[in-house]
């Protein structure tokens, strides 16, 4: 694992971006594995601002999301879906027809789930995986549990999720309880995987996750199982790591 300490949430968003844009840069026709939350959006910044200045072209990349609330739809500002299109997908030249993102609206979760795992094998898998990271160590929305998620499900998402995610809606009531999201399995199958991090708020889970025991009960901790993971976190979320 790599870690690449930023001074600021700028610098992170700048410094993840980057290798972004090299994955892009190097295989433009990559499939890239995108994320959601508030932590991703200053590096989609970045790669808008570079689109826009000639330096990036999205025009051969797929991609595919890692989650989606169930029972949301695409019109619904709190999708991911839509905050999809409107940090990234509606700002640069990617295909609308390359990009996937979980069917919420889909009633029956397990063919949604069985048809997302085959879309993404028909890809020929995942070339960059961009990660956030919860407060309890979820990636994607696999929350804490007694075995690792191998692929893509319906989950119910824990309280400190609902909670953390209550400042997007009007109440913690509005808040779905339910998701589609990646398994495990599916995220350590990306050839690579970039985890973005920031704040204090996050520096006891980053030690946890990244320095700490291999558990379900902190499902990021097996990407230190993964043979190709950069870290991106700043100061403040690197504050507790070993050193």
């Amino acid at each position: 694992m790599r870690i690449i300490q930023a001074g600021d949430y700028n610098d992170m968003s700048r410094k993840a971006a980057a290798i972004l844009a090299a994955q892009i840069t190097l295989k433009p026709d990559c499939v890239l594995g995108l994320a959601t939350g508030s932590t991703p959006v200053g590096a989609y910044e970045k790669l808008v601002e570079w689109y826009r200045n000639g330096s990036l072209d999205f025009s051969g990349v797929s991609s595919v999301n890692l989650d989606e609330y169930r029972g949301i739809g695409k019109e619904n500002p709190q999708s991911y879906y839509y905050f999809m299109h409107q940090h990234l997908f509606d700002k640069v030249n990617i295909r609308p027809e390359n990009t996937r993102v979980p069917d919420g609206t889909e009633p029956d979760a397990e063919k949604e789930c069985r048809a997302y795992e085959e879309h993404i094998r028909s890809l020929g898998g995942i070339d960059l995986q961009l990660l956030g990271l919860g407060h309890n160590g979820h990636i994607g929305f696999n929350e804490p549990a007694a075995t690792f998620a191998k692929v893509t499900h319906c989950v119910d998402l824990a309280e400190s999720t609902i909670e953390a995610n209550k400042r997007f809606f009007a109440s913690a009531d509005e808040v779905p309880r339910q998701a589609y999201t990646m398994g495990i399995g599916t995220i350590m199958h990306a050839k690579k995987i970039l985890v973005v991090v920031s704040g204090e708020d996050k520096a006891e889970i980053v030690a946890k996750a990244f320095f700490g025991e291999v558990t379900p009960e902190v499902p990021a901790s097996i990407l230190q199982m993964h043979q190709d993971v950069t870290l991106v976190a700043d100061t403040a979320a690197l504050s507790r790591i070993p050193r």
